[in-house]
């Protein structure tokens, strides 16, 4: 399948800024079953000076200065991607649990897509004992480290309500694990916790959804902004495996692939500083349209 993506991200400030300063990660990946065609972002004002990297993740990461005064900020990134994926059967046959945690700490390369670096607490993702405990419980002896990772999918997506007025990005994860209310980045990182605890190396995915479901079908949860989901290192042979705990699914077609890391705080698509207005106004506008 071929997506064209539209992200528009506005700032309406109460008084002028003086100066910003910006990071964007908003260029798709390409591996894994996907492939940039094209991207490019538009940004008013005009940035005085724009200047792109690769951070440590693989992730095209611009850094924008304005020095403009201004009220207004747009961001617009359009993108074309080609998605062709086929996810493992939910019930997939895969190493015992207990294997996988133990094979990832002995892991000898520290890359981004080595699974030692994402057994460990990150800044927005503590390993806390009630969450490590109501994930065990998905994780029996013995058990395929699939089947628990599915099984806990499912459970958070039964028992945790959607509700976008419930929490903000910085809501601390005991708050969101104790009232059950959330959106797709709190579920994530809820269920990253609940694997890390267990040793299980598991990263954060940001990206987006189609906003079209296929006929029939009910639309996904979380399509009109940027989506999060989990990857989770299933052993050598298996690799990363990616699950989204929002709806309840394998990702295959419908889901595009924006960056990966440790949890939301590596992977923002935009964050930054500004000089001159205490109060904004912030809009966020996702368009996923599958080309024909």
């Amino acid at each position: 399948m071929i997506y064209d993506i539209r992200h528009v991200t506005t700032y309406e400030y109460e008084n002028p800024v003086s100066f910003a300063r910006c990071t964007l990660r908003l260029e798709p990946a390409s591996g894994g079953g996907q492939e940039l065609i094209s991207h490019e972002v538009e940004i008013h004002p005009r940035p005085a000076e724009r200047n792109e990297r690769r951070d440590f993740f693989g992730t095209l990461t611009e850094s924008v200065t304005i020095e403009a005064a201004h009220r207004n900020l747009r961001i617009d990134s359009r993108s074309r991607v080609s998605v062709s994926r086929r996810p493992p059967a939910r019930d997939a046959v895969s190493p015992p649990w207990e294997s996988v945690r133990d094979i990832a700490f002995e892991a000898t390369s520290l890359g981004p897509s080595s699974p030692v670096g994402y057994v460990f607490a990150s800044p927005l993702v503590p390993v806390l004992r009630p969450v490590s405990a109501y994930a065990g419980l998905s994780f029996p002896p013995g058990a395929g480290v699939l089947a628990g990772a599915v099984d806990l999918m499912r459970r958070i997506r039964g028992e945790f309500r959607y509700d976008p007025k419930a929490t903000v990005i910085s809501t601390p994860l005991d708050e969101v694990f104790d009232k059950r209310h959330g959106v797709c980045q709190d579920f994530a990182h809820v269920m990253i916790a609940g694997l890390r605890g267990l040793g299980l190396p598991a990263a954060y995915v940001s990206g987006y959804l189609r906003t079209i479901p296929p006929p029939g079908q009910p639309r996904l949860q979380g399509a009109d902004a940027t989506h999060a989901w989990v990857s989770l290192w299933c052993g050598a042979e298996l690799g990363w495996i990616d699950l989204d705990p929002t709806n309840d699914l394998l990702i295959g077609n419908d889901h595009i692939v924006l960056a990966m890391g440790r949890d939301f705080s590596d992977v923002s698509p935009i964050d930054g500083i500004i000089v001159g207005s205490p109060k904004q106004k912030l809009g966020v506008a996702v368009d996923v349209v599958q080309v024909e």
